[in-house]
């Protein structure tokens, strides 16, 4: 009688015996299989053992390749219902980078890659008979085919521009049927998120796949994503048009800024997006600060250009300021007035102007940042707020020499400081979501912005009465109300405006000094003692903290080629903080993971050191070097055993801090994060100023009072005897 189709016999070797033929079952859990195979050879710690193939040695057999074999399988099925759960199946477990190392060895991405291009035919098919079904299962293979690519496993430099057409098919075909079937429907959008998501990866990996979708996609056929209600939808189109952006050459992308502005993005984002009845989640935050950063980065190539005093359309500009400036006043015609007479006269003006170089205040504009930009913005403030302009220049040319604000120092100053809030120049963070609303409400909001603020610094220069001698302190104050303004996220350039009218130079004087008071740093040496002596109570406070932290847990997110935070693992400490417990999470928890959820240990007690940045072992794997300076002071990895590792990238700065602080405290190491130095110095303020309650508007003296001399007797002393 032949043997059950689920028995199967195998050769087994092992070094330095003889092979054995077992008859293995199928159906049984692989490490029974492989207790019995070390069973046979009186193997023990069958746990540390795996089955591998002899014509490879980097071939394992494990669950997950079992589980990638079966399902390579399952997805091949001629039955619409098996292929569809085994697409549901491949899609959760394509999350872990084993199972998924192992599914790719099998030709997999290029199954599931002739699975979207044929299902892509079949869908247009079957959108006109409404078979949701089919839009679930390549909803799945979609979700699948993301899933397996962030793992960095295979190059996206292998696709072709026939799958990109398919991809963007997917994104044309479905934009209008999902405002008619969204709640029948709900596979559509799943698809429309992963064929957008899919585009971005292609574009942010790729330089040949970028030249290949940018030519296959257009800004006008993103737009309509736009415009829907879907957050996610939306969130997913602004990433694709910053990853264009962010790759594209650099003498392309004022040509593409030219499109977007043409398709009135900004207004679309303000519209439906920034200002829609609802709240903005942390990940289209982060997308529209990438846009922002992305837009201001165009100014770059101005801000870095030196003006060319020989180059007469550019100092026709300069005569441009002082011909609005000084319009009023009668100009001698070529005719009258001798060539040293107008000469003069331009002097005494550019010097009403406030340049610095009164004869040739080209001469201005040849330092860099801010370079030609601040010539730009005087120009804009010039000819669309002329009114305030020309009472700015009048004004201070009224004034006595030293008392006078000159314009054209502080535009120039202005535009640089400008440049260096908005971090104009540098690539968008990874992490940061800072973005401003008010940025969104105007076409030209740089030049917006620096016309308010060049206003607020002549007020401000007013309200400190300044001189000449006086001009960085003016612009250290006018630096801090802006970005106490900006602090507040205005929604519109007047919001900021009027925020601006509460900060005034008397309230930055009342601001300081609360601050003071809050923060007084008491320097008296008695002061100084009671700190010394109330320093360990007050550390060991705050490692109690940090320990009740780690035992609460933090849900952390995964690091990928995008930044899509739907992977995540929780990590959390035993009560007894012995035991770091951790497992992989489906979706951002809303609270407490339990102990018993998590399925992975670590013991402190096996922790050999913590590492930070630059030294974490994920910082220095391929790739990872091009990662954002942010994320690089998010990461930190646990040591242990011999070449064990735990990564970490800490969702913020707090989060880093504390963990970091806790896992120093758990060694017995010092706690030496920014977090624990500010909570020092809070803490020992706020228990100084407690225990000094009593010694209210007592002056403390510097030093102690001197010890008196000693008596000539003691005969004053009692005697108990």
């Amino acid at each position: 009688m032949p043997p059950p189709a689920d028995i199967v016999k195998v050769a087994i070797e092992w070094p330095g015996a003889f092979p054995k033929l077992m008859e293995i079952d199928q159906k049984k859990p692989l490490s029974s299989i492989i207790k019995e195979v070390c069973d046979g050879w009186s193997l023990a710690n069958h746990d540390q053992f795996a089955l591998q193939h002899a014509d490879s040695s980097n071939f394992y057999i494990t669950e997950k390749a079992q589980n990638a074999q079966q399902l390579h399988e399952r997805i091949q099925s001629s039955s619409m219902d098996a292929k569809l759960e085994a697409l549901k199946d491949l899609a959760n477990y394509s999350r872990d980078v084993t199972f998924a190392q192992e599914f790719i060895n099998l030709d997999g991405i290029s199954l599931l890659t002739q699975m979207v291009e044929s299902g892509t035919e079949r869908y247009q098919k079957l959108q006109k008979i409404m078979k949701p079904c089919f839009g679930d299962m390549l909803s799945f293979t979609l979700t699948a085919f993301v899933e397996l690519m962030d793992h960095g496993i295979v190059s996206w430099d292998t696709f072709s521009v026939a799958f990109i057409k398919k991809i963007r098919y997917l994104g044309d075909c479905l934009v209008k049927k999902i405002a008619s079937y969204v709640n029948k429907f709900a596979s559509d959008i799943s698809i429309l998120q992963r064929s957008l998501a899919i585009l971005e990866s292609m574009v942010l990996n790729s330089h040949d796949l970028y030249q290949k979708v940018a030519q296959e996609i257009t800004i006008g056929q993103l737009i309509p994503h736009l415009q829907g209600t879907d957050q996610e939808i939306q969130t997913y189109t602004i990433a694709v048009i910053n990853a264009l952006f962010l790759k594209a050459p650099d003498d392309k992308r004022q040509e593409m800024a030219n499109i977007l502005a043409q398709k009135q993005l900004r207004s679309i984002i303000l519209t439906h997006v920034i200002r829609a009845q609802r709240a903005i989640n942390n990940e289209m935050a982060h997308q529209l600060y990438v846009l922002q950063v992305l837009t201001f980065n165009l100014l770059e190539d101005r801000m870095m250009t030196k003006m060319d005093p020989q180059d007469q359309a550019q100092r026709d500009i300069i005569f441009e300021l002082r011909r609005i400036a000084f319009d009023a006043e009668s100009e001698p015609n070529n005719s009258s007035g001798s060539i040293e007479k107008r000469k003069s006269m331009y002097t005494r003006d550019y010097k009403k102007l406030g340049f610095i170089n009164h004869v040739n205040p080209a001469m201005d504009f040849t330092q860099t940042p801010p370079g030609m930009l601040a010539l730009d913005n005087m120009l804009y403030f010039a000819k669309h707020h002329q009114d305030a302009y020309i009472r700015i220049v009048l004004e201070n040319s009224s004034r006595e020499d030293k008392h006078e604000c000159p314009f054209g120092r502080s535009s120039i100053e202005l535009t640089k400081m400008l440049c260096e809030i908005l971090k104009v120049g540098e690539l968008p963070s990874e992490t940061c979501n800072d973005f401003h609303p008010m940025f969104f409400t105007h076409d030209r909001s740089f030049e917006e912005f620096f016309c308010i603020c060049i206003q607020l610094l002549n007020k401000t220069w007013k309200e400190m009465r300044a001189t000449s001698e006086d001009f960085n302190k003016v612009m250290q104050v006018v630096k801090e109300q802006i970005m106490r303004a900006l602090t507040t996220k205005p929604s519109s350039l007047d919001q900021f405006k009027s925020k601006l009218q509460n900060l005034s130079y008397t309230e930055i004087l009342k601001i300081r000094q609360s601050e003071r008071m809050n923060q007084e740093d008491f320097q008296s040496r008695p002061i100084l003692e009671l700190k010394e002596k109330i320093q360990p109570e007050i550390l060991e406070l705050i490692k109690q903290q940090r320990l009740n932290r780690l035992v609460e847990g933090t849900c952390f997110r995964k690091l990928n080629s995008r930044r899509r935070q739907d992977k995540f693992w929780y990590c959390r400490l035993s009560p007894n903080h012995k035991v770091l417990h951790y497992g992989d999470l489906e979706e951002s928890p809303q609270g407490e993971v339990p102990h018993d959820s998590l399925q992975d240990k670590l013991p402190v007690a096996d922790i050999k050191a913590v590492v930070t940045g630059k030294d974490c072992p994920h910082m220095k794997e391929k790739g990872a070097l091009k990662q954002n300076k942010e994320v690089l002071e998010l990461a930190f990895s646990i040591l242990y055993d011999s070449s064990g590792q735990l990564n970490f990238i800490a969702p913020d700065k707090h989060e880093y801090c504390v963990w970091t602080d806790g896992l120093n405290a758990l060694l017995g190491k010092d706690m030496l994060s920014d977090l624990t130095r500010n909570d020092l110095d809070t803490l020992l303020s706020m228990e100084i100023k407690l225990r000094l309650l009593d010694l209210e508007n007592i002056q403390i003296p510097d030093a102690p009072p001197p010890i008196p001399k000693e008596p000539s007797n003691y005969d004053f002393v009692y005697d108990c005897n």
